[in-house]
C-alpha cells in the first residue's frame, strides 16, 4: 500500500482538495512492536503499542487533522477548544471499538468528520463501523473511508453510509469515482436507502 499523502478525496460524488489530512503517528522501534509476540497481533486485537504518556505527549498539527481516536482519547480536555472550532476530525481504526469512540465525547456530532481507517482491502471491519455510526449512534457528519481504498470498495461503503473517499494515493482518482455508480437499482435495503427493491417498486 502507497505511503503517499493523498491530495483529493471524493465527496458526495465529487472530487475536491483533501482539506481534512491524517495525523500520521510516529513508527515505533521494531523491537517494541513486537514485545507481545506477533506484530499481526495489535492488528487483531487492538493491543495499544503507544504508551498513554506518549499519546498524550504527541503534538497535533494546526489546522483541520483527523486524529486518531487514541490520541483523542489521550487528550481530550487539551483539544476541547479546537473541536469547538470545527478543527479536530477522529479516525478510528478497524480493530478499534465504536463504542469507546462514541463514549470519548459527549456528542459524536460535534466532530464535522471520522474517518474509518482501512488497514487492508479486505477487512470487513469499517463497513460495520459505518453503519454502527450511521444507525446506531445517529452520527449526521462527514463519514470518510481512508486507507486501503480501491474503486471496487466504494459502492458497497456508500451503502453502509460513508459519503467521503480517500483512495489510495496510487490510484487514479478519476476511476474510483466510477465505482459510486457500478450498480444503478440495489436490491437490498442499507444505510443509504432502508427500503429493499421490492418495496421501492410495485410491479404492474
Amino acid at each position: 500500500m502507497s505511503d503517499a499523502p493523498v491530495q483529493q478525496v471524493i465527496v458526495d460524488g465529487q472530487v475536491v482538495a483533501n482539506d481534512w489530512p491524517l495525523m500520521v503517528l510516529p513508527v515505533l522501534d521494531e523491537a517494541v512492536r513486537k514485545q507481545a509476540g506477533k506484530v499481526v497481533l495489535f492488528r487483531l486485537t487492538g493491543e495499544q503499542p503507544y504508551s498513554p504518556d506518549v499519546l498524550a505527549a504527541l503534538e497535533v498539527p494546526a489546522g483541520r487533522v483527523l486524529v486518531p481516536l487514541a490520541v483523542w482519547r489521550a487528550q481530550k480536555d487539551t483539544l476541547a477548544g479546537r473541536v469547538a472550532a470545527g478543527e479536530i476530525g477522529l479516525c478510528i481504526d478497524t480493530h478499534e471499538l465504536v463504542e469507546d469512540l462514541v463514549e470519548s465525547c459527549a456528542d459524536i456530532n460535534a466532530f464535522p468528520v471520522i474517518a474509518v481507517r482501512f488497514e487492508r482491502f479486505a477487512d470487513g471491519r469499517g463497513y460495520s463501523i459505518a453503519t454502527l455510526l450511521r444507525t446506531r449512534y445517529g452520527y449526521r457528519g462527514q463519514l470518510r473511508a481512508v486507507g486501503d481504498v480501491l474503486r471496487d470498495q466504494l459502492f458497497l461503503m456508500k451503502r453502509c453510509g460513508f459519503n467521503a473517499f480517500a483512495v489510495r494515493a496510487d490510484r487514479d482518482i478519476q476511476v474510483a469515482l466510477e465505482g459510486l455508480r457500478d450498480f444503478s437499482e440495489p436490491y437490498q435495503g442499507a444505510v443509504d436507502e432502508p427500503q429493499p427493491l421490492w418495496r421501492r417498486h410495485a410491479r404492474a
